[in-house]
């Protein structure tokens, strides 16, 4: 992974939109089918909205259902960090950007294999480079 993003919150607040800004920064989430990925099919890789790191592949995204990008695997196991999340009277996996603590979503157990697992992120906290070529490449090494 690429070397950590340290910057002020008057930084941020001056390089991202203020939707972004309140996803990336203040934690916020956006109305569910109502966000920029949500049912985007288009092949590519996603980043971190804040600070560019690949996060998630378009491979390893599928329909959860919930009207939020969902994906089974980051694209590295050092992409995304974890912590515990207990605001809002609910017990939860908060997923942060590795390289600059953005949050991005959360992730749940019950998603499909092989990982099982289900990245819930928010579209405002993502940007979406298009794979040129639009081929299938190999899965994500660690699956």
């Amino acid at each position: 992974m690429e070397e950590k993003v340290t910057k002020s919150e008057d930084e941020w607040r001056q390089e991202l939109t203020p939707e972004q800004y309140h996803i990336l920064r203040e934690r916020g989430t956006e109305p569910a089918f109502h966000n920029k990925y949500w049912d985007a099919k288009q092949r590519g890789l996603y980043r971190c909205g804040a600070c560019g790191q690949p996060l998630f592949d378009s491979r390893t995204k599928y329909d959860s259902g919930t009207g939020w990008p969902s994906f089974w695997v980051p694209v590295d196991k050092n992409a995304v960090t974890t912590q515990a999340d207990t605001e809002h009277g609910m017990v939860r996996t908060e997923v942060k950007c590795s390289r600059c603590g953005s949050h991005l979503g959360h992730v749940f157990d019950d998603g499909p294999q092989p990982s099982g697992l289900r990245y819930c992120m928010n579209s405002g906290a993502l940007d979406l480079e298009p794979d040129a070529q639009a081929e299938d490449k190999s899965r994500p090494a660690d699956y």
